[in-house]
């Protein structure tokens, strides 16, 4: 797997983003509405504040993330999502240590992410990966878990 910096509005990053929606969209019962999520502008995505990640296997995209700046010392990790049929791989736990450097990268100790639970993979998965359920620190209308990780 190859991992790299995507600018946020080309038409890839798009383009993964738009299979996300998707897929949230039928894994969530009410469906998914991008205006009842916390918005990343994709300015927050970019150096110096963020970073948005495309992964890549045998140069073909099979998944994203992004994180951003939400202080001097924290990030958020925003949209990830590794594609169906990519799973089961370790490509999740491997684009989620990306993000985390990335976020040293930035300059954050802590990183923070919410998650809906509908997403019960993406649970174990942080979990499994170090991170710590704290309260809400945002209003995201899908969220049912809030979780931080200290990086150093």
């Amino acid at each position: 797997m190859n991992i790299s910096i995507e600018n946020p509005d080309s038409p890839l990053a798009l383009g993964l983003l738009e299979h996300y929606y998707s897929e949230l969209a039928t894994r969530f019962p009410e469906g998914f509405d991008l205006e009842r999520t916390v918005a990343a502008p994709s300015a927050e995505l970019r150096p110096p504040r963020g970073t948005f990640l495309v992964a890549r296997v045998d140069g073909r995209p099979v998944g994203c993330g992004a994180v951003r700046k939400l202080d001097d010392t924290t990030g958020e990790i925003k949209r990830m999502w590794v594609s169906p049929q990519a799973r089961g791989h370790g490509l999740g736990r491997r684009l989620l240590g990306a993000l985390e450097a990335t976020a040293v990268e930035l300059g954050c100790a802590t990183v923070r992410l919410d998650t809906s639970a509908h997403l019960t993979e993406a649970i174990a998965l942080y979990r499994s990966a170090g991170y710590e359920e704290i309260p809400a620190y945002n209003d995201n209308g899908y969220a049912a878990f809030w979780f931080e990780r200290h990086l150093t």
